[in-house]
């Protein structure tokens, strides 16, 4: 196991009109507070990355596309400390990854077309608590 990654299976409910796709309810796992909700979108065969969130706790879902999300965990005192977790979250596998601050995240577009993360935040977006890196900072295989 990944020390502090939920992986949730999500509601996708059917509907002739147009399927409701389930995000994050204040009684879920993983939901400790709000703080924003935006969306990122990502290119086919593109990859956004390395960040680190020192305070930011991120519930991650794909509602749009299919994304390969990356955790590297170089937290020293971490059980899953030098590990990589890799999932890839798309309609058919339709869930909500949350992962906890001070691990390292990079995700990428799987579909041709358009990839959309949604990520419900528990903090407001702050530049002075994130760390970006290039890719080549941490080494990762990131071929298709």
């Amino acid at each position: 196991m990944f020390a502090g990654i939920i992986l949730t299976p999500l509601k996708r409910i059917h509907h002739p009109q147009g399927d409701v796709y389930h995000a994050l309810k204040s009684s879920d796992i993983g939901f400790t507070q709000f703080g924003e909700a935006y969306f990122s979108a990502i290119n086919f065969n593109e990859i956004k990355g390395w960040k680190k969130h020192t305070k930011m706790v991120m519930n991650l879902v794909v509602p749009v596309g299919s994304v390969k999300l990356v955790i590297y965990d170089d937290r020293e005192n971490s059980k899953s400390n030098g590990l990589f977790y890799k999932v890839i979250i798309s309609a058919d596998n339709y869930s909500r990854l949350t992962v906890p601050p001070g691990v390292w995240m990079a995700f990428q577009g799987m579909e041709v077309g358009l990839n959309l993360l949604l990520n419900i935040a528990n903090i407001d977006h702050d530049p002075l608590e994130s760390r970006t890196e290039a890719l080549e900072y941490i080494n990762y295989n990131w071929s298709l």
